[in-house]
């Protein structure tokens, strides 16, 4: 068995065992010795140059050396003419055939570039040699537990772009993102992790440079260990990629410092070259043949919906994401990533989907990654592609079906009530408020989902209380792009309004939407910008939008501070209840350490029969937690639920043990309130529609 947990004999054996091959060791350009070395794969290259340019005009080519080939494919050369800031690129040759697709006239990024400087063309860029290290001094990563993380999801540029608090030179910048004005609304917010859209160096599709657009969300990777430089301030830009370096790692201390962790949204799963007649800047022109997938014809096949495939059936290909993330790890400090369309990593030589594809081992097990989050997006466009519950222990996952249960039960559902009645009852959606035990197994337990109700694409929470149906005709598709079905409500007004019972309404929704995130088992994810009800006027698919649509505005109305608020308060009682957050499934009858013992009861305080879990005129329940900690103070919580418009009277259970019941949250306010309100067993407490209110079992 390899370091990474596979099996000698098993089929996928030969590329796990490339996984930990010296082979593939130190690819890119290493300093040593008062010279570099450069190490590139190609299997089936003919002939490699090393091309290396002025350091001022990056057409001006001021020597070629060859490269010769060595062993598994890897292709080397030693020179003092590679030193720190020397601008290079590649030229590869090779047989006419099948899959490839040489030219020796194209100059190619190093895939294992740390650097990169962009001529005046689209494709012209250029290989910067970069030297490692970093004054991190004391720091450390804060290494915060998964059942104690809140991700909050957001944009570099966007985060900061609009702030008036941040110094417009840092706006929407690296060093912005840091400023003490943001970390105090991460700290404020009760959010342990920020988990960035992607900032590997990336480049817009020529399609929408065509239109007059471009690429804001950054799915369309050039380079897979370079920050992307435009998020670099203007002086860390003038000052070249070692600045920008410089810049991110500075960022990544301060957050740290602050005890906020970083997780990168990484995209692994292809490239920023496109379908065959796209853009070649760098694995085109290596060995188009082995890093893409494609038929025995060269047609690509594309499970990514985005023109080609990496093909991490391939040695170098698993490698090379492989060494990216050590790289992030461990130079940069990040503290995990979220894998786009993860499901395409894990595609065999057959490009089926094989939970236990040596990557998708690697990256769980090797010691190089220990302790980072692994977040799988557990799906891509290919065939089988849905795999929600089908990754190993040791990742976490987007839970779409918690997603869905939850828009489904709060906005919907309730939609559909007005015109005739709840269709489901409220089975389905407590399965998710308890950790959904259906999607993840007991080995996984509720820390294996990542729970949310909005994401960067798709609608914000606001949108998503205030419109019925997309509007994306800024995006210059005809509002054919972007997800049709939305399960959203608006409330009776389609987007802007003044009615102040529509308002009203949608700002509860809000509410319950955040308190049933905030308030489930497994791991919150927070959207940057929905704590304070932001908009993007119906679009749901803003990815080509950089500008004042996606920039998040600090300007805020009462309502949104209010509605801050209520997050605030909600993470602070996630963290100071235990109960909120089991790391395992219990099991009825045993007692098992750091899960939390349920118990539901209906609205009279009766233990709930099996007919009520899926009666549709039964969307009323009081779910208890209690926990089983070995670390902390034993925790019990109530949570009533209330899923029709009409107001109900609830009657709190008669619980062994429990005397009294104290009051911390509802979403029935407009504003928390600071009165924590002390019931009994028995007490009726009145509930308004659509709403949740969290109380402490004592």
């Amino acid at each position: 068995m390899c370091p990474h947990g596979t099996v000698a004999e098993s089929p996928t054996a030969d590329i796990a065992c490339t996984l930990c091959s010296p082979e593939f060791d130190d690819l890119g350009v290493r300093l040593h010795d008062g010279v570099a070395t450069l190490r590139v794969w190609s299997q089936n290259a003919g002939s490699i140059e090393l091309v290396i340019f002025d350091e001022t005009d990056l057409d001006w080519e001021t020597a070629h050396l060859p490269l010769e080939r060595t062993s598994a494919g890897v292709w080397e050369v030693s020179t003092e003419l590679l030193r720190q800031g020397t601008r290079y690129a590649l030229r590869v040759d090779g047989p006419h055939a099948s899959g490839n697709t040489f030219n020796s006239e194209t100059l190619l990024l190093d895939p294992y570039a740390r650097g990169l400087a962009q001529g005046d063309g689209y494709e012209e860029w250029r290989s910067v040699v970069i030297a490692d290290g970093f004054d991190w001094g004391d720091i450390v990563k804060p290494r915060i537990p998964l059942d104690r993380t809140v991700l909050y999801e957001g944009h570099v540029k966007g985060l900061t772009k609009r702030h008036p608090g941040v110094p417009p030179a840092l706006h929407g910048t690296y060093a912005g993102l840091a400023h003490p004005a943001m970390i105090e609304h991460f700290q404020s917010l009760g959010i342990t992790s920020v988990e960035l859209l992607p900032v590997h160096a990336f480049v817009p599709e020529p399609r929408l440079l065509e239109r007059g657009l471009t690429n804001y969300w950054g799915y369309n990777t050039l380079n897979f260990f370079t920050p992307h430089t435009a998020y670099a301030t203007e002086a860390a830009r003038k000052g070249g990629p070692e600045a920008v370096l410089a810049e991110f790692k500075g960022m990544v201390k301060l957050l740290h410092q602050a005890g906020i962790e970083v997780i990168l949204d990484v995209v692994y799963n292809h490239t920023s070259e496109e379908g065959i007649g796209g853009p070649r800047s760098s694995f085109r022109g290596i060995d188009n043949a082995l890093y893409y997938r494609q038929q025995a014809d060269g047609a690509y096949i594309d499970t990514t919906g985005c023109g080609n495939t990496l093909n991490t059936s391939t040695e170098a290909a698993a490698r090379l994401v492989l060494d990216s993330l050590r790289y992030w790890t461990n130079e940069m400090q990040v503290d995990g990533f979220r894998f786009d369309l993860a499901v395409a990593l894990g595609r065999d030589a057959q490009h089926e989907y094989d939970r236990d594809h040596p990557l998708l081992q690697a990256i769980r097990t090797d010691p190089a990654l220990a302790g980072a989050k692994i977040i799988a997006e557990p799906w891509d466009l290919g065939l089988g592609g849905w795999q929600t519950g089908n990754f190993a222990a040791g990742w976490s996952e987007w839970n779409d079906r918690y997603r869905d249960r939850v828009r489904n039960f709060w906005l919907s559902d309730i939609d559909y009530a007005r015109r005739a009645s709840a269709p489901v009852g409220i089975g389905g959606f407590a399965n998710r408020l308890a950790g959904s035990a259906n999607t993840y197994s007991e080995e996984r337990g509720p820390l294996a989902s990542i729970n949310f109700v909005t994401a960067h694409d798709g609608f914000t929470l606001h949108d998503l209380v205030a419109y019925d149906v997309k509007h994306n005709e800024a995006n210059g598709e005809d509002n054919r792009d972007g997800a049709d079905m939305n399960r959203s409500f608006n409330h009776g007004v389609e987007g802007p309004t003044d009615d102040p019972l529509v308002l009203a309404a949608r700002r509860k929704a809000m509410r319950n939407l955040l308190g049933t995130l905030m308030l489930s088992a497994g791991v919150p994810m927070l959207t940057a910008g929905d704590e304070f009800g932001r908009t993007q006027r119906g679009n749901n698919n803003a990815y080509c939008q950089d500008s004042p649509l996606t920039w998040l505005n600090w300007d805020h109305e009462s309502w949104q501070q209010d509605l801050q608020a209520h997050v605030a308060r909600l993470t602070r009682l996630r963290a100071e209840n235990p109960a909120l957050r089991p790391l395992k499934y219990a099991r009825l009858g045993e007692h098992i350490p750091n899960a939390s013992v349920m118990d539901w009861f209906d609205q009279r305080g009766d233990t709930m029969d099996v007919e009520q879990w899926n009666d549709p005129r039964n969307r009323t329940l009081q779910y208890v937690a209690a926990s089983t900690p070995d670390t902390e103070e034993f925790n019990r919580i109530l949570l009533m639920v209330h899923g029709i418009e009409s107001p109900v009277d609830v009657t709190l259970p008669a619980i062994e043990g429990v005397t009294r019941y104290v009051s911390l949250w509802s979403s029935g306010d407009e504003r928390p309130g600071d009165v924590e309100t002390v019931h009994e067993p028995g007490d009726v407490v009145p509930l308004p529609g659509t709403s949740m209110r969290l109380f402490r079992a004592e």
